[in-house]
């Protein structure tokens, strides 16, 4: 990701948001819908090694910190899920072990969908078809936390220096854990697993 030019990077963060791409020319302008699903992938260095526990970085700490500033915090703002990939070990590579079928991956999956269809059957917004869909006024109604998780929530909001937006997509997220796993109310638990995949700064 940090290989791609800024401006280019910065246009990403309408659709991302709105879920629709403008063009402006002088003539006028054209907007088309956007709704995708976005991954991407970077290194935390430019040599690749900061933070790896077999081999040592060679970058120093300002090249490790631009480096990873040409993401800005709007757009990792609006990326759900943020996972830090670390090295495999051996063990685990010569394991033969398989894990989860995808065929049952893939059964719990289609019954989350079920639930949000279902969810969402009943409020006049087609366009809110999934949890990733709701606005606020969505996520007000439909993922109400207990007490416990307020207080969880109030503490991440301080420490993690949430933004609104990112309070939003975290109750969000903890909504779509809570439909996999089978649950109608989102627990602390669910609360604390997609509060673990907010950004986290590696420097």
């Amino acid at each position: 990701m940090p290989e791609f030019g800024s401006k280019n990077l910065e246009t990403l963060r309408q659709p991302l948001e709105d879920k629709v791409v403008t063009i402006s020319r002088a003539a006028g302008s054209l907007t088309f819908p956007a709704n995708f699903q976005f991954v991407a992938a970077m290194n935390p260095c430019p040599c690749g090694y900061f933070g790896d526990d077999r081999k040592e970085c060679t970058c120093g700490l300002g090249m490790v910190q631009r480096y990873q500033g040409r993401i800005s915090g709007p757009l990792m703002d609006r990326i759900d899920i943020h996972v830090d990939v670390m090295r495999v070990p051996f063990e685990k590579l010569v394991n033969l072990d398989g894990g989860e079928a995808s065929a049952v991956i893939r059964a719990r999956v289609e019954a989350a969908r079920k639930v949000q269809a279902a969810r969402f059957a009943a409020i006049d917004k087609p366009y809110v078809l999934v949890n990733g869909d709701m606005g606020p006024a969505e996520v007000q109604q439909f993922c109400r936390i207990d007490e416990a998780g307020k207080n969880l929530m109030q503490m991440a909001v301080r420490q993690m220096d949430l933004s609104a937006r990112s309070y939003h997509r975290v109750l969000k997220l903890a909504r779509t854990i809570a439909d996999l796993a089978g649950e109608e109310a989102i627990a602390v638990e669910h609360l604390a697993e997609a509060l673990q995949y907010r950004p986290r700064g590696i420097v």
